[in-house]
């Protein structure tokens, strides 16, 4: 069987801790795949307040999920406690990645890796737009 491979960074621009509610176990008493993807969805929404952005206000423009990539390697089970880790990459004219490293708070064990290609979009409009400059000053590696 063939996996899929992420390119991880070596480091990470954020962390937030996220506890597993009672609803994100499965009936294999483990967290389940979909709550995985509201996890990252949640980490994502905080590092973007922690810059001053929401999902719908970037700085004139809004995102918008264009792809995703998900490694699990570990479960985790009630009660526990996730640490987040996030990185912005690959910025381009209107899109960049962002990588995830998802661990158990508990012994730092590795849940999950996962990417999300995300995408300015103009809602209005319904179409990709430019990445705005504040937004690309937030998270432009610095050289």
């Amino acid at each position: 069987m063939s996996r899929i491979k992420l390119d991880s960074p070596e480091s990470y621009d954020f962390s937030v801790e996220i506890p597993i509610r009672i609803t994100d176990i499965n009936y294999g008493n483990h967290l389940g795949h979909d709550s995985i993807m509201s996890i990252l969805h949640e980490a994502r929404v905080c590092m973007l307040k922690d810059k001053g952005f929401s999902e719908i206000d970037i700085g004139g423009c809004g995102l918008i999920m264009a792809d995703t990539g998900i490694v699990f390697k570990n479960e985790v089970h009630y009660p526990a406690t996730l640490t987040c880790e996030l990185a912005v990459r690959n910025l381009s004219r209107s899109g960049f990645d962002v990588y995830y490293r998802v661990m158990r708070l508990e012994d730092g064990a590795v849940i999950a890796e996962a990417k999300t290609g995300m995408v300015c979009f103009d809602y209005e409009r319904g179409r990709p737009a430019r990445m705005p400059d504040g937004f690309r000053a937030a998270f432009q590696p610095e050289p």
